[in-house]
């Protein structure tokens, strides 16, 4: 392929759980000659065709350092995303949505022909009674409870008046399941449970019941196959919203078998009480809110991306989940920040 053909990418929040895998499938892919990793903190990962830079979302006097990065731009694939501190989310909303503000901002500018997106399944509104599989056309309102779900609906939002005022890009929405690989244990780790629940505990001989409640319904996807996803959307002639996960929906009765473990019902209301308690008093860094939003989530129909991005998860749900608690044994990580591992003794 000619040099001068081949695509020029940016990517936003480059050195996360899903920058890694998105900037490793598009190095590999021989259509694309450049990438350039935006994050808040500069790498020692090293991958051909590679190059980082820092960048600050939430600080709008790195608004001209941004409009550079992206003026040469094929294609903007727009990740970055803070999920702490749970207990200020004017600081969240500064990254998550002024962010992406910026970024969009940016992208018009430069009329860069595409913009990539990572939306997510929280931002959609509670699922059918039913429990039915939903399309991308399922209302994105959001679960308005959880800071996380709030800043994926209004993300939803932006891009509409994005879409609406720059018809000349072509616009895409990611909306992935909950995405795990045995590099990111240590970060979801870190943002889930904290910093110290050691990771020789989280296994099977130890969890001899798993708590079963109303609601413990959810789909999960290995984040390489999500980065298949990202990878196909920049290189073909696709617009809108895109669900993503993996085969089978996970409930009670799968984790049990992953963690061999007897699922024994209590009542959704103890649980949130419990975790609700543990989070006012810092004990653990996620919110009742996002309980809330995992027994809201609805499942999602794939059938879109199958069709249009002729996409197909590798992993399973299960592969997926095994992988990432693989990774928190022993403490996984990357050569990123965000990915940064832990012995497993830790």
């Amino acid at each position: 392929m000619n040099p001068s053909t081949r695509l020029r990418v940016v990517v936003t929040g480059a050195t996360g759980n899903v920058g890694t895998s998105v900037v490793r499938a598009l190095a590999r892919e021989e259509q694309v000659g450049s990438v350039l990793g935006l994050a808040r903190r500069l790498p020692e990962l090293r991958l051909p065709g590679v190059e980082w830079a820092t960048v600050d979302l939430s600080d709008d006097g790195d608004e001209p350092r941004l409009a550079r990065y992206v003026a040469d731009a094929d294609a903007v694939v727009h990740l970055a995303w803070r999920f702490q501190p749970t207990h200020d989310p004017v600081t969240t909303w500064h990254t998550n949505v002024l962010g992406t503000l910026r970024v969009c901002a940016a992208v018009a500018e430069a009329h860069v022909p595409a913009l990539v997106c990572a939306s997510s399944v929280g931002a959609y509104s509670p699922g059918p009674e039913s429990g039915a599989p939903v399309s991308e056309a399922w209302p994105t309102d959001g679960w308005p409870g959880a800071a996380y779900s709030r800043e994926k609906a209004y993300l939803e939002r932006v891009l509409d008046t994005f879409e609406r005022d720059h018809p000349q890009t072509r616009v895409v929405r990611m909306r992935p399941a909950f995405l795990f690989k045995e590099e990111s244990a240590s970060e979801q780790r870190r943002i889930f449970a904290g910093r110290f629940l050691p990771g020789q505990l989280v296994r099977p001989d130890l969890l001899p019941v798993l708590p079963e409640f109303d609601g413990l319904r959810f789909q999960v996807l290995h984040t390489d196959d999500a980065a298949d996803a990202y990878l196909r959307a920049v290189l073909r002639d696709v617009r809108g919203p895109f669900n993503l996960a993996a085969e089978p929906v996970v409930d009670a009765a799968l984790l049990g078998e992953l963690f061999d473990a007897r699922p024994v019902r209590v009542p959704a209301g103890a649980v949130r009480g419990a975790l609700a308690a543990a989070w006012h008093l810092r004990l653990a860094p996620a919110s009742p809110g996002l309980f809330d939003l995992l027994r809201h989530t609805p499942v999602m129909s794939v059938a879109r991306a199958r069709e249009e991005l002729e996409w197909t998860p590798r992993a399973t749900s299960v592969e997926a989940l095994e992988a990432f608690l693989r990774g928190v044994r022993s403490g996984a990580g990357d050569d990123t920040a965000p990915l940064a591992g832990r012995r497993a003794a830790a």
